[in-house]
Formats: C-alpha cells, sequence, structure tokens
C-alpha cells in the first residue's frame, strides 16, 4: 500500500465586469428578470438547455488538457434578486473521462443592474483528483494550466456578456 496521500487538484478564476449601458438603462432591472433569455445571451445558447424556471444544463466548451479531452457538463441554478441575477452551479460532471470520479466544478456568478449600466463578478472553480494518466506532471503545473484554462472560459464569457448581452437587451427594449 503506498504511503503517499494523493491531493486534489483546486484552482480558481475571478472576473469582474463593468458596462456602460447608454440607452435604457432604466429597463435593465427587468431586462435580468428574463432568465433564460438573459443566460442565453451570457452563455452559448447551442449549448443550454432550459430544464424548467430557474434551472438550465450547460455544456461547457471542451478542451484539451495534456491530450485529455475534457466535456464539463454542468446545472446551472439562476435566481434573482432586486437589481440582480445570479448563476451557480448546482451540479457538475465530465463526459467521457470515467476515470475521474471527484470533479467539481463551482460558479458563483452575479449581474447587477446600476443607474449606469451593469456591474458583475463571476467566480470559478474547479476540485478534481489527479487523474492517473497525469500523475508524472507536478500537481503545480496542472494547476497553473487548470487556472489558466478558467480564466480563459470566464474571458470568453465576459466578451460575450460586453458584445451579446447588450445587442440582445437592445432588442428587448425595441420589443417593449
Amino acid at each position: 500500500m503506498s504511503k503517499f496521500l494523493i491531493m486534489p487538484l483546486a484552482f480558481t478564476a475571478r472576473q469582474k465586469i463593468d458596462l456602460v449601458v447608454q440607452d435604457n438603462a432604466g429597463q435593465l432591472p427587468d431586462y435580468l428578470l428574463q432568465q433564460e433569455r438573459v443566460v442565453g445571451a451570457m452563455l452559448d445558447p447551442e449549448k443550454l438547455t432550459s430544464l424548467g424556471p430557474g434551472s438550465f444544463k450547460y455544456e461547457v466548451t471542451s478542451f484539451k488538457v495534456f491530450q485529455l479531452q475534457i466535456n464539463p457538463v454542468v446545472s446551472i441554478g439562476v435566481k434573482n434578486t432586486d437589481r440582480q441575477i445570479r448563476m451557480f452551479v448546482t451540479e457538475s460532471h465530465l463526459d467521457g473521462l470515467g476515470f475521474v470520479e471527484d470533479f467539481d466544478l463551482t460558479l458563483d456568478a452575479i449581474l447587477e443592474a446600476k443607474p449606469s449600466g451593469l456591474e458583475g463578478e463571476a467566480l470559478l472553480g474547479v476540485t478534481v483528483s489527479q487523474p492517473q494518466l497525469l500523475r508524472l506532471i507536478p500537481p503545480k503545473i496542472l494547476e497553473s494550466t487548470g487556472q489558466s484554462i478558467l480564466n480563459g472560459i470566464l474571458l470568453g464569457i465576459k466578451a460575450r456578456v460586453g458584445k451579446q448581452l447588450i445587442v440582445d437587451f437592445n432588442n428587448w427594449c425595441k420589443g417593449n
């Protein structure tokens, strides 16, 4: 029996956003109540499935880590509070990697309507055991790679919010 304890890998990324909204900023609180519309504008709607009010399944864009194809699938809960929409992961797993049983992806993202526009912050984290295939790679290298991937995911969402969400908000305003 091995005396070495394999510690799980853990990495996080955080991103803030501050969007000035020129027109119709007063309608932002009402827009944020349109959960399916807002979540669909923030994430790739092709990979998003509504499971009912305040609940979605999302297939995160797959990526490769040291020749392993990673396909995270998450269930996302969405809640509205005064002038805010909050998204959080309720369940997560990896498709196609049966040998990783203790994968845990966390997300806590808030987008808030302010008089000048939208402010938000997202924290994304992963905890996972080091897969057998990657045991020869030092954990620090795997963690820095994982952190880089999470930062890339959040930057992609931030770019999408900065473009697609504003376009969708303006279209929603025209229809109201």
